[in-house]
């Protein structure tokens, strides 16, 4: 892709509404050197990614990409054996690497496979390096006095001596014999060393060093000898912080140096998740999608928005977008011809379709329908704007010669051309000879082209060859303005005259200019302006009707799905009553029987026993023969042999006996049928033949020992309170047990360090801690277990 068809087309302000959307600085670099890509399957993978974070972000919102800052100067400078880093930029590296687990985090919580987690799982946390600089570099860039033993016991022993020279002073400030000799009651410091405030006209009162005087020359700040040793000895204390401290540096860069490739591996994987972030924020905003990859040479933007359009120069969105335009150049066309009125939007499409096309390239989601259709055209060339150059001694009519020449040197069967006003700029004759001449030349290479022109003769081209097709835009003739919407088949009138109407120009001007233009030329003007009308008439009963279509699938589709709801209550009543029957039928039997029951015991005959036992069998079989069968419903789509199916056109059942592609072989009162599915009925439930055979009955109990939410590990070795504390935990989960209890005692600690540390590391431990005091202190683990 040339530079100069980036810059016509205005490319590099996209990068830059993209880079605004970029949380880290990698990442910003990386989208601002952002071009278009050339391998189809990269274009593919970088549009798939940028829809999964879409919906990352609807689900989530932003990753956690705050922290991360830019290593790579800091990891150049490690380059050189013996640098080291400042704390600074050691935080630098601490907050980055929590940054990489938290992003690491964000993306493993998704759904498994997707693209952008698996290249998060290659984020590695350095856990050695991260607790290293945890322990030795505070928040706020601070070497902590944990770095190192040497260090911690170096800040102790100057504490101490601070705190015994400050008392000392003190004793000098609140002393009566030196009352009114200091300017002021504080103590401050002077060159590192701690000093009083004394009046220049006491001076000899206090003895000691002069290390420095006021502006007035009123105060002078004096070391007093009695802690003159003991800030001798803090000095030395702070040279020796000051050695120890840039030992820890080193020692820190080393580890740094040791783990570079993975940050820089880092680093790169966090920019590229940045990238795709900022794509997919951009893509809410400009209501962009990710248009179908065609395989041979198409353009489809349906519904296309200038991007540009829908933002202020600052990057924020504006609150009336652009007018969606159709820009379509199909498979059976080479060439699309646009005409019609200046101020249309005859230009605005062409980029439009330019930048769309470079923004797909760049694996970018863009403003229009998700049905569009784009072919990845390895070059794009366009040749609009002014090129008019005084230094370079170039025309308007040269500059676009020249452009026009660079782009016929380069063109071939896998180009898309723009060409913007061809012919203008010299005479119309010659100026329409050679953009005929220019279009030719690219059809014959199997280059597509999209033009714009007002030349008749460009117009016309589009008549004669079926392959060519005209679009014009479209002008409002009641309000006089451009709509900015592309109709096919029929060019498009220039409009000037009314054009000048529009903006004031003199009405005896515009007389004057209609009679020096000829009959002919009016008469074609007209005739073609009524041609746009008609056309425009016709699109708008066209969309009435399919309005109208719509509007009546749409009543259809509800009247269907109003049958069907209707059908489903139906069934469930019906399901309803057959159980609310079952369930009456039961409670008679039960009662009958309860009858009978109290009839033997009462001592009845045989003879009148069996007959209660006939009425019994006879009252269930009335309640069978009263309770509605299943409920039939639509045509099954499948079935199984045993299956009682519904005959609607018999009124009868049947057993299916054989199961076919799409019919049933059935057995009805002693016959076999075939029939489609599309004629029988299913039972809801489904109904299947029942057999004689009684199925045995599996009765499984479990049965668990009495749990113990207490374990006693006191004088157990390691290995053998692992065992036991493993499978105690275990079981206590399968009791569902939420808290146990686990006495280790205190010993040496190992046997408490051993438990905890198996605790921290097992899934189903939400937490623990030490007992109470009243529970046994330290010698008792209280562990809550996860539900």
């Amino acid at each position: 892709m040339t530079e100069e068809t980036l810059r016509v087309l205005e490319y590099d302000k996209v990068r830059q509404l993209l880079a605004a959307q970029s949380l880290t600085v990698p990442g910003r670099r990386l989208l601002e050197a952002l071009q278009p890509l050339d391998e189809a399957g990269v274009v593919r993978t970088a549009l798939e990614e940028v829809s999964e974070m879409v919906g990352l972000l609807d689900e989530r919102g932003r990753p956690p990409l705050g922290g991360c800052r830019d290593l790579q100067p800091c990891l150049n400078q490690l380059r050189t054996e013996g640098t080291w880093l400042l704390p600074e930029v050691l935080l630098d590296i601490r907050s980055t690497l929590e940054a990489t687990v938290a992003c690491r985090g964000y993306f493993a919580d998704g759904e498994k496979g997707l693209r952008l987690a698996v290249l998060a799982a290659d984020l590695q946390g350095c856990r050695d390096l991260y607790e290293e600089l945890r322990r030795s570099i505070g928040l706020r860039g601070e070497i902590l006095g944990s770095a190192s033993f040497e260090l911690g016991t170096l800040r102790q022993d100057m504490l101490q001596v601070r705190t015994r020279i400050k008392r000392a002073l003190e004793g000098l400030l609140t002393s009566d014999r030196l009352a009114g000799v200091f300017q002021d009651q504080l103590i401050t410091e002077r060159h590192g060393r701690y000093v009083l405030p004394v009046k220049a006209d006491h001076r000899g009162r206090v003895k000691g060093f002069v290390h420095d005087e006021s502006a007035s020359g009123q105060t002078l700040f004096i070391e007093p000898t009695s802690v003159l040793e003991a800030n001798n000895e803090l000095q030395t204390l702070q040279r020796e912080e000051k050695r120890e401290e840039e030992r820890i540096l080193r020692r820190l860069a080393d580890a740094v140096r040791r783990h570079a490739d993975v940050l820089r591996e880092n680093q790169r994987i966090l920019a590229h998740l940045d990238g795709r972030t900022a794509a997919a924020r951009l893509s809410l905003l400009m209501e962009g999608v990710a248009p179908e990859l065609a395989e041979t040479p198409v353009l489809e933007l349906r519904q296309a928005r200038h991007p540009l359009l829908l933002f202020h120069a600052d990057g924020s969105r504006r609150e009336k977008g652009a007018v969606p335009v159709d820009v379509r150049l199909g498979r059976q066309r080479s060439a699309l011809i646009i005409s019609g009125p200046n101020t249309g939007g005859k230009t605005v499409a062409l980029k439009t379709a330019g930048l769309l096309l470079l923004m797909v390239k760049s694996g970018l989601h863009v403003p229009c329908h998700p049905d569009s259709q784009v072919y990845l055209f390895r070059h794009v060339f366009a040749d609009i704007g002014d090129e008019q150059s005084i230094e370079s001694d170039l025309s308007t009519f040269s500059g676009h010669l020249q452009r026009v020449r660079r782009l016929l040197e380069q063109a071939d069967d896998d180009s898309l051309v723009l060409l913007d006003e061809a012919g203008t700029g010299t005479d119309p004759a010659e100026g329409g000879a050679l953009a005929l001449a220019v279009l030719d030349t690219l059809r014959q290479r199997g280059t597509r082209v999209l033009v714009t022109t007002h030349l008749n003769v460009v117009k016309h081209y589009a008549w004669q060859r079926p392959d060519v097709e005209n679009a014009s835009v479209e002008f409002d003739r009641q309000t006089l303005r451009p709509t900015y919407r592309l109709h096919y088949g029929m060019p498009g009138a220039s409009s000037a005259f009314t054009i000048a109407r529009c903006l004031g120009l003199p009405e005896d001007v515009l007389q004057r200019a209609e009679s020096y233009l000829g009959a002919k030329e009016r008469e074609g003007e007209q005739q073609l302006e009524a041609l746009n009308r008609l056309s425009h008439n016709l699109e708008q009963e066209r969309a009435e009707l399919g309005s109208l279509r719509a509007a009546a699938e749409q009543d259809r589709e509800k009247r269907r799905r109003l049958l069907a709801e209707l059908e489903a209550q139906k069934r469930g009543i019906i399901e309803k009553t057959t159980r609310r029957a079952e369930q009456k039928a039961k409670e008679a039997e039960r009662q009958l029987r309860a009858i009978l029951k109290e009839a033997r015991g009462a001592g009845v005959d045989a003879r009148a026993q069996a007959e209660l036992n006939r009425q019994l069998r006879e009252v269930k079989e009335d309640l069978g023969q009263a309770a509605p069968p299943p409920a039939a419903g639509a045509a099954p789509k499948q079935v199984e042999v045993g299956e009682m199916l519904r005959i609607p056109a018999l009124a009868t059942e049947g057993l299916v006996v054989r199961a076919l592609e799409g019919e049933a072989e059935l057995s009805v009162q002693g016959k076999k049928l075939r029939l489609p599915l599309a004629q029988l009925e299913a039972f809801s439930p489904r109904r299947f033949e029942e057999k004689q055979a009684k199925k045995s009955k599996i009765q499984s109990r479990v049965e668990r020992d009495r749990f113990s939410a207490r374990l006693l590990l006191v004088g157990q070795r390691a290995e053998e309170a692992l065992i036991a504390l493993d499978r105690f935990v275990d079981d206590a989960l399968l009791q569902g047990v939420r808290e146990v209890e686990i006495v280790h005692g205190s010993g040496t600690g190992i046997l408490r360090r051993v438990v905890r540390d198996f605790l921290a590391g097992h899934r189903g431990v939400q937490a623990f801690r030490g007992g109470d005091l009243a529970q046994g202190g330290d010698n008792v683990t209280l562990v809550e277990l996860r539900r």
